[in-house]
């Protein structure tokens, strides 16, 4: 994999309660264990972000949402089959998450990765990751690698060599969220 050492290093720094910089199945990421309530105050620092502005979750396969959501809905599965593009859901009941990262209402936001990298990273990791987009809170997300402010690659423990170089640009995840009745709402599109 062209990816390896990248991994093996992402691998080290968050169980050790790092933070990475990455990049997602989207754009350029801030990411940690999301079990660990003091990496998350990391990232939270790093972004100078207010602590009730909730941030993602990543895992890597569809059956890992029964670990960390007390009731997934089976429609939210059929929903997520059906979409192309990176879409992430807020969930409610979030289960084994790291406090400061669940909503004060419960409520998590989860994507599941189909890309490569990320899954690779997550499998392997074999619990979820934070991802935030690679700014200060209130400025604009980067497109690419080369569009991250220097404060945010000076501020974190391992930036991932793999897609550096690529510079196409990306956009943020679609952000829904499921009403009673099961019908999604479009919150980010």
């Amino acid at each position: 994999m062209e990816f390896e050492d990248d991994i093996v290093q992402c691998l080290k720094t968050l169980r050790r309660g790092g933070i990475i910089l990455y990049p997602t199945d989207t754009i350029w990421g801030l990411g940690c264990d999301a079990t660990n309530p003091e990496a998350v105050k990391k990232i939270m620092d790093l972004k100078q972000r207010p602590a009730d502005k909730s941030m993602i979750v990543l895992l890597a396969d569809p059956r890992d949402i029964n670990r960390y959501i007390s009731r997934p809905e089976p429609y939210i599965a059929d929903y997520l089959e059906k979409t192309d593009r990176p879409t992430t859901v807020i969930y409610e009941g979030a289960l084994g998450l790291a406090e400061n990262l669940v909503g004060y209402d419960g409520t998590i936001a989860i994507r599941i990765v189909r890309e490569d990298f990320c899954r690779h990273l997550i499998k392997r990791f074999r619990k979820p990751l934070v991802s935030t987009s690679a700014n200060i809170s209130g400025k604009h997300p980067p497109a690419n690698f080369l569009a991250v402010a220097e404060e945010i690659k000076q501020g974190v423990d391992y930036i991932v060599q793999y897609r550096q170089q690529d510079e196409t640009p990306a956009r943020a995840s679609m952000l829904v969220r499921f009403n009673s009745l099961g019908e999604p709402i479009i919150l980010r599109s």
